[in-house]
Formats: structure tokens, sequence, C-alpha cells
């Protein structure tokens, strides 16, 4: 293959990259569609290159390019991808064998996803350096467990020999980050590898993957919709919309002076102003000392939790995974019946099981989960998803329900015109409104929303604060909002109650739970939300006080 003078330094650079892929429109014929439109970048080795933007902006796929890689159909079809002087797109399928795995490695935004639960954990680290002859087995073995020291992993020495599923999930994007770095790449392309950990996770694998993109001099393209996680770790960022390069600059730059209207966005997320309301009323939910757990209550989850929610008001309970948050919510809910304690809603108490509560409690207490790509009917219509409560729980049927439809679609801007449409032809944020919809449609008094939030870019998901703050007013309903968030907290709480395995640790209106002094893991929570200043990474290590209990 014939060599491309490069600039000395000069590892990767893209050039009038253009990538496409087929869609089959149910009733219509296939057509192309182009993903990425004549992207161009550089990158020096020893560099971070932050790539930044909303899902669907062609991050990952731009990412994957610089693999030779096109994911589900998607295909290269123009431009140039100039790797260590050559053209990787004209190597073939031989060229990309040898690329793969030794010059490019890939850390995927799921460990969990990516390993095989049924291999241990070093023979996965150490393949891709066995295959491709960069080491023997005791060789690569021992890079392994220098590395795992590297990444602050707990019994480097042994921690190889356990499964996938015997670490926890920030213990395994470091040992994905391990594998990447084994067989010594001149590239790896993190795609959003912290995005599915829980804040104080996050910050211990940011750390860990700053200091071995340092220490071993690897480049890097880390991928993400976190403006605030990419300015710890790149020198660079290029923003990204609609597959199209909207602004690329220096971290500071874009940071600090952001040029373009939509990086500007980007930047001034999560900046909602909500005034905390004081109870004017007897609490409309009350939790009184409640125990719950699994395995017949073997393994307790819930322990004597105690909270109260006041009408038209938003409680917010936060902590990482496995502080019972969302054990609290099915407590409420009664599909996991506590075995102490009592539920009292609207001043009647609730039973502990689901399946003896009346029709009446099921209309007033709603629940809005996290995925809603798996919380809806995808052979269902919006107009059949929202009209359901409705026939449920009202009777309405005909021109009635459908009117009441079409005035829920006002209510969470997005209007008729979707109400012949499927899940599979929205976005993220609109099937999150439309289970907003869903709920509101059976007139609640309280809606649970779990996570509603988490799974959304930071720009729609501050669209969908700023809704559930306006239908709060409109419909005066009360929240109780699960997060590991604390910049969403701010945004919409009226009081808090942080979860610390099992436990409330903290309690109370948001202004006194966020005044110091704090408990050493409340200190925790709010110190590793990551903040748009560059240098903030190293601070908040240096002041932590604990651990996080996932690590």
């Amino acid at each position: 293959m014939a060599e491309t003078k490069a600039k000395p330094g000069l590892l990767l650079d893209i050039r009038n990259l253009r990538i496409e892929a087929t869609v089959y429109p149910l009733g219509e014929p296939p057509k192309n569609i182009l993903l990425v439109h004549d992207v161009s970048l550089t990158l020096e080795k020893g560099k971070v290159l932050g790539l930044i933007g909303e899902s669907g902006a062609g991050k990952s796929t731009i990412g994957l390019s610089s693999m030779g890689y096109g994911r589900g159909g998607v295909r290269i079809t123009g431009g140039e991808v100039i790797l260590n002087g050559r053209d990787i797109l004209k190597g073939g399928k031989e060229g990309f064998r040898k690329l793969r795995g030794r010059e490019v490695c890939y850390v995927a935004q799921s460990a969990a996803a990516a390993f095989n639960p049924a291999h241990r954990l070093m023979d996965q680290v150490v393949e891709a350096a066995l295959q491709h002859g960069v080491a023997n087995r005791a060789e690569a073995e021992r890079r392994a467990v220098a590395l795992f020291k590297k990444l602050n992993l707990p019994n480097p020495e042994t921690i190889g020999k356990r499964y996938p599923h015997q670490v926890s999930g920030g213990q395994l994007q470091r040992v994905m980050t391990a594998m990447a770095l084994c067989p010594k790449p001149n590239l790896i392309v993190f795609d959003e590898p912290t995005t599915a950990l829980d804040v104080t996770t996050q910050i211990e694998v940011l750390v860990a993957i700053k200091e071995a993109i340092r220490d071993t001099g690897v480049a890097a393209i880390y991928i993400t919709h976190d403006l605030a996680v990419v300015a710890q770790v790149a020198d660079d960022i290029m923003v990204l919309r609609h597959g199209k390069m909207i602004e690329k600059g220096t971290t500071r730059q874009i940071v600090k002076e952001p040029s373009e209207p939509y990086t500007q966005a980007l930047v001034s997320v999560h900046h909602i102003e909500h005034q905390e309301k004081e109870p004017t009323a007897n609490p409309l939910l009350s939790v009184k000392n409640v125990t719950a757990g699994y395995g017949r209550g073997i393994v307790k989850v819930l322990k004597n939790i105690s909270v109260d929610i006041h009408p038209g008001q938003t409680l917010a309970v936060v902590g990482e995974s496995g502080s019972g948050k969302s054990t609290l919510a099915r407590a409420i809910t009664g599909l996991l019946p506590p075995q102490e304690g009592e539920v009292m809603f609207d001043g009647r108490k609730l039973s502990n099981m689901l399946r003896d509560r009346t029709k009446h409690d099921l209309r007033e207490l709603q629940m809005i989960y996290q995925m809603a790509d798996v919380a809806m009917n995808p052979r269902q219509t919006v107009g059949t998803i929202i009209g359901r409560p409705l026939e449920f729980y009202f009777g309405m049927k005909g021109g009635e329900r459908d009117r009441r439809v079409a005035e829920l679609l006002d209510e969470i801007e997005m209007g008729k015109g979707f109400v012949d449409r499927y899940p599979a032809e929205l976005s993220g944020g609109q099937k999150q409104r439309v289970c907003i919809a869903r709920s509101l449609a059976a007139k609640p008094k309280l809606i649970i929303c779990d996570e509603v939030t988490s799974a959304l870019d930071p720009l729609v998901a501050n669209g969908i604060l700023k809704l559930l703050l306006k239908l709060q007013q409109i419909e005066e309903v009360a929240y109780l909002f699960i997060t590991h968030d604390i910049a969403t907290v701010k945004s919409i709480a009226d009081s808090i109650a942080v979860m610390y395995r099992g436990e409330v640790v903290r309690y109370g209106a948001k202004s006194r739970v966020l005044m110091p002094p704090f408990d050493d893991y409340t200190d925790l929570l709010l110190s590793s939300v990551p903040e748009m200043e560059i240098g903030w990474l190293e601070q908040a290590i240096a002041n932590r006080k604990m651990a996080s209990a996932g690590n």
C-alpha cells in the first residue's frame, strides 16, 4: 500500500470523510442516507481529541472509521483515513485484520456487554497482544498486571482470574481500558466509556483513563455527549451535529469562548433556575419506617426508610447504583411488598401488594421509566399509547379520547401531528415525552420518575426537565424523582433524600441538604459532578474523603 506523506508527529488524518447507510422505509423502496458529511480531522501522537454532540451526531461513526469499521450496515463511501502515513481504507480485509487490536483499539460504552461472560478477564485482556504477536503469554500477562496497577484496580495480581460478572461496572470499564492498552496501540477510541457509570465511579474511571493515556503516550479519540467530562481529558474538541462539524478548537477555547450557538448551548446546559417551594399542606405521600428486600427478605435492600412528598412538589432521591433508589419506588408502587413499615397516600394506607390496590390507587400514582424504548409497545401508535389510560380509567372513546390525546400532545410540546407515529419513528427525547403524556393521561397526583433523563443527551434532558417543571405548575402533580445526577437535582427538586447502601443518610429541604457541613457521602456525590472547568478533575480527586461504594 502506498504511503502518504504526513506531517511529523501526525498520527491520524481523516480527510473529507463521507459515510452512508441504507434505510428501508415501510412500503417504500430502500434509500441511501448520508450520516457523515465530508468531515475532516487530524490527531497528533500522544494527544486526545474529544468528539462531542447529541445522539445521531455521528460521533461513534466517525470514531470507528479510524479502524476502517462501519457498524450495522454503515459504509464509508468517500474520503481518506490516513493512519501512520497510509490510507487504511485501501488495505482491504487483511489490512483491517492487522490494524484492529494492534495499531487501533476500542473501548466500548458498555463493558458488561463487550466482555465474553464465559472467559476469565485475563484471557480476554491478553488476547489481542497474543494474536498480533506483540508478546508471548508470560510477557502479555506481566503487562496486563502492570496496567491493572496503573488503573488502580483492586488485587491487580489476581483480578485477572475473575469472570466479568465478579467485578463492578467501574472496575470492568478499567479492565477494558487495560485490554485496549495491552497490545501497545498507537490510538484508542473511547466510545462513551463513563456514560453508564454513576458520577462517583465515573470520576475514578476518568482519572484512570487520563493517567494511562499520559503514562503510555497513546493517542485517543474520546467520544461523549458530556462537555464537562471531555474537558477533563481532551487537548482539542470537535463539536458535531447531524453528521457535520459545527466547531473545532482547543479545549480551553471550546469551553471558555465557543463561537457557534449550538456549542454555546452545550456549555450552558443544566442552568435551570428552580425556586424551592415550601410545604403548604399535609404530605401527599408518607413512607414510614419501610424495610424491604429480596429473596424472602434475606437480602435487605431498604432499611427503615422514612420520607414525605407534599402536593405539587418534587422529592429527589439521589445516590449511586445499588443504593436502593429504584427499590424504594418498587416498594411504594407495591411491586416489592415492604416487610416492615407502611406507605400512606393522600391520607389512606396503601396495600403492600400491587394486586390488592384499587383502580383509584393505581390511577393516582403513575410511573415514568428510564428506558422509554422498552416502556412502550413498538406496534402501537402514539395515539393508542396515550389513549389507553383514558379508556382504562375514564372510559373515554372515539372523539372525546382523540381530543384529549391531542391536548396531551400539545402539553408535551409535540402536537397532534405525532398521533399516528410509531415509537421507532421518534427520537429518544420524543419517546420520553410520550411516556410523560401517558402518565398525565391518568390525572395522577404523584408521578415516580425513575432516572427519566439519564439515557438522554444533555440538551434533550434539559428540555425534559423544563417540561416536567411546566407540567407540574399546570397539573399540580407531585414528583418522586430518582436520579444519580446532582446537577439534575438542583434543577428540579424542592426536597432531597440522599441514599447510601439502603439507608437515607441525609434528608430535608433542598437548601438545607445542599448546605455544608456535609456528611462524607453527600460530600462525595456533590464533588463528583463534573464541572466545566479545566483542571477540575485533579482538584476533585485531591479533595475526596472517601471512595465510591462501587469501587
